[in-house]
């Protein structure tokens, strides 16, 4: 269908090489112009060295907000648009940039559910940072990321969330074109990286989405102010769209929460779920929560959101749609009754402060590399005991041989070669420092 709409449009094709300069000199494409682009990508008859070049040019000369529309839509339509009106509860889904240590989806899916929001959630590639959403939930036994379309909608009607792997009926081009932007280093594209999320998120059903840009040293985002932009990008796209946003700008210039590793961060979402767990991870799922439901209309004021989201952390609904969640994805659920039969490590050591000092910075990018070194296995699966917990955050006092963390691990080699990371990855000062804000903007 898609096709016949295409060829009955009045419109003499320009050459490749043509576009391509077009956009190098700062010139805006039209809407056919795009079709025809997002259609030659789909039928591979854009080769790939002119596709490497109009990557190129629009990360250097940007494209605006129409053009950025277009580029969304176009790629929503070259595949599957899932169709959830059948549902009657507002579906909002959720994207965040990655980062190390970040549990928020995992805690919002079933928190949302619970709370009468249905959260549509394919995991992307480019929603991680080294160790994905979907690698943390493979600690659970048994765990299923694979549903196919009818098994998603089905399993949205009757728990409310899922967490699957990204569909590869769900914007065809836009996976063919990510890996491009990996090899030609344009991934940081702000109007790439906008079409790409809003043309997966609004074909899996999404009415709205709430979106955590992070920025700092644990994310691809290193600058506060690009942040700021991509925020401001995706919500001024969205809405031009006819869709509703909303974006936090967030700090991650150390690890969110307490551990970092597969089985470690399960069973701290699982404390967050309870309405423990860190402070840190505590505000920003009320916050993101919060948006929500609020963008879901399930709560007006922003005091009814705050109380919403927090009645249903503490009476149990979240953990139990969470739950329902793993049970129908094939689950073991006892191990969420009981955290303690996540498996174990051999060994835990302490990695001690060099000094007598307060925590000035810590680089979560080289934690979360330590981490990979420590458990990824030869199948390239994570080993779900392996990682580290109790880590002392920015502004932390310690004391000499003090532990920073403690590392879990089962092999002696890959934790020398962890080692390298992990101490190199705290600056300890005599000062204590300003603590990060959490929250850096909201944008809406």
């Amino acid at each position: 269908m898609r096709k016949n709409i295409i060829s009955a449009r009045k419109f003499i094709k320009p050459s490749f090489s043509f576009l391509v300069e077009k956009k190098r000199d700062g010139g805006e494409f039209s809407d056919a112009e795009i079709r025809y682009i997002v259609d030659s990508i789909l039928d591979d008859d854009l080769p790939e060295f002119q596709q490497s070049a109009l990557a190129m040019a629009i990360f250097f000369q940007g494209m605006s907000a129409q053009e950025t529309a277009i580029f969304a839509e176009e790629m929503m339509l070259s595949g599957e648009v899932i169709d959830l009106t059948a549902i009657s509860r507002p579906k909002i889904d959720k994207y965040s940039t990655g980062g190390v240590g970040d549990k928020t989806t995992l805690v919002l899916g079933p928190l949302a559910a619970a709370c009468g929001v249905v959260m549509p959630t394919m995991n992307g590639v480019d929603e991680e940072h080294m160790i994905s959403n979907l690698d943390k939930l493979s600690s659970i036994p048994n765990f299923n990321p694979i549903l196919d379309l009818k098994g998603f909608k089905a399993q949205l009607k009757k728990v409310g969330c899922t967490f699957i792997k990204q569909d590869p009926e769900i914007s065809p081009v836009d996976a063919k074109f990510y890996k491009l932007r990996q090899l030609t280093g344009t991934i940081p594209s702000l109007p790439l990286i906008t079409g790409s999320v809003l043309s997966r998120k609004l074909a899996e059903g999404a009415e709205g989405l709430v979106i955590d840009v992070k920025w700092g040293n644990g994310s691809f985002i290193k600058d506060v102010e690009q942040a700021k932009q991509l925020a401001r990008s995706i919500t001024r796209v969205g809405r031009s769209m006819k869709r509703r946003c909303v974006a936090l700008v967030t700090d991650m210039n150390q690890p969110l929460g307490d551990t970092v590793g597969t089985g470690l961060e399960i069973k701290e979402a699982i404390q967050l779920l309870k309405g423990e767990g860190p402070e840190d991870l505590q505000e920003l799922v009320l916050k993101l929560g919060m948006e929500i439901v609020r963008l879901a209309g399930v709560a007006g004021s922003t005091l009814s959101a705050k109380q919403t989201v927090q009645r249903h952390l503490k009476d149990g609904s979240a953990l139990q749609k969470f739950k329902d969640m793993i049970e129908a994805q094939g689950g073991d659920i006892s191990v969420i009754d009981d955290p303690d039969k996540f498996p174990t490590a051999k060994h835990v050591r302490k990695l001690p402060a060099p000094k007598r000092g307060y925590v000035h910075t810590i680089n979560a990018g080289l934690i979360a590399e330590g981490v990979q070194k420590l458990a990824m296995k030869k199948n390239g699966k994570y080993d779900p005991a392996v990682g580290v917990s109790e880590i002392k955050k920015v502004g932390t006092q310690v004391k000499q041989g003090e532990p920073l963390m403690m590392i879990h691990y089962n092999d002696e080699a890959k934790m020398e070669e962890a080692l390298e990371y992990l101490k190199t990855a705290y600056r300890l000062a005599p000062k204590r420092p300003n603590p990060p804000l959490l929250i850096v903007e909201r944008v809406a």
